[in-house]
């Protein structure tokens, strides 16, 4: 165990553990072929693997939180990333489909609280003006995952095979939990939260606001993200090369959003929430029109990477600053109700697709929840209590 380690060096650690997660999260997207033909499985059967891990998420994360509220926090993110590591050994060695849907099930069960409590540690070791930041270099792990870690490990799946991915993944996890072990502080739980106080968070009406937007407003964000890669296909007429370049815009602007959005002080964040979210909108409407653009369609990519990963910093920070009764789940709680807005978007997005909407009228619903999103912000800033977002 190192002495006195650095904030940026435990944040560094936090990072990966980020990394390591969101890998197992979205690389899936890039390896559904592979199970079917490998598990014997329809393409559209392996689809659960991603609804249903962001839906456990979105249940599973607050429960298990309250359920462990006695822990500290240190050996509360052993336990987790341990869990991480058996559903993901499970993950690499599993026999059929079923199993690799329960590995994701346990994987899914560690995820908000896992990094609702390194949001939440990570805050704590920050001053006042760094605190937005931090969260950002947390989240920061998660969007470099979507960047560079899913990419290459969709490569590696179909150059090797997908269990080998897998293996990679418990390889990061076991680095983590090593790192973990060596520079997470030591914090002692003083006065155990009560289970009442925590969930009293969920009747306030900063957090009330703020689900509101991110459920029914940022997931629409995720309505159309689902279907980037065909829209890319079809309305762009991109191949291959196209589709993987347009895919690194999205992340390397997304990489540049998380980042930029983390220096945003506390009592700015409503305005600066609804400015991107407003941003995302228009980019969505103005997006199919972009795609038949040459060109045009990687800036629409970019740009789109740009919101999307942009905002969500600042709504993680801004709910565990609204929480203030609940210490202890505010982090996990955003972490679950992105999740929660995942699963929502791209359930509405498949719905209107089935149904015979166009992409354009997808993106146009989909910006029509967004702008949505941003009135409630512009709620939010005339009834919230400014005192708890002051630096």
């Amino acid at each position: 165990m190192f002495k006195n380690p650095s904030r940026n060096t435990i944040i560094t650690v936090f990072m990966i553990g980020a990394f390591a997660v969101g890998m197992t999260e979205y690389v899936v997207t890039g390896l559904l072929t592979q199970f079917a033909a490998d598990l014997d499985v329809a393409v559209s059967t392996t689809g659960l693997l991603l609804s249903v891990y962001a839906l456990s998420v979105a249940l599973f994360g607050p429960v298990i939180r309250l359920l462990t509220l006695k822990f500290p926090p240190k050996l509360l993110l052993l336990i987790l990333i341990s869990i991480f590591i058996i559903s993901n050994i499970i993950a690499a060695t599993a026999p059929n489909f079923e199993v690799l849907l329960l590995s994701r099930l346990l994987s899914a069960s560690m995820h908000a609280p896992f990094f609702g409590v390194m949001m939440s540690l990570a805050m704590a070791i920050s001053p006042p003006h760094k605190k937005t930041g931090a969260i950002a270099l947390v989240n920061g792990g998660l969007v470099i995952a979507v960047m560079l870690g899913v990419p290459f490990g969709s490569y590696i799946g179909s150059v090797l095979d997908w269990r080998v991915v897998f293996w990679m993944i418990v390889a990061l996890g076991v680095i983590n939990l090593l790192g973990l072990i060596l520079v997470t502080p030591n914090f002692k739980i003083a006065d155990v939260p009560k289970i009442t106080a925590e969930l009293s968070a969920l009747k306030d009406k900063n957090v009330i606001m703020l689900i509101i937007t991110i459920v029914f407003g940022y997931s629409g964000v995720f309505t159309a993200y689902t279907f980037l890669e065909p829209m890319l296909r079809e309305i762009a007429n991109m191949g291959d090369l196209g589709v993987t370049f347009s895919m690194l815009m999205f992340g390397t602007f997304a990489v540049i959003g998380n980042f930029s959005s983390g220096r945003v002080q506390p009592g700015k964040l409503t305005g600066a929430v609804t400015l991107v979210i407003l941003f995302i909108a228009i980019v969505l409407l103005g997006f199919t029109f972009m795609l038949k653009v040459p060109y045009l369609a990687y800036l629409a990519a970019g740009l789109f990477g740009l919101g999307t990963f942009g905002i969500s910093p600042m709504l993680n920070a801004k709910i565990i600053f609204a929480a203030i009764t609940a210490p202890a789940l505010a982090g996990t709680l955003a972490a679950s109700v992105f999740n929660l807005a995942n699963a929502i978007g791209a359930s509405l997005g498949s719905v209107l697709l089935s149904n015979n909407f166009s992409y354009t009228e997808i993106t146009f619903i989909a910006g029509g929840m967004l702008i949505f999103g941003a009135l409630c912000m512009v709620a939010t800033h005339f009834i919230e209590d400014k005192d708890r977002f002051t630096a």
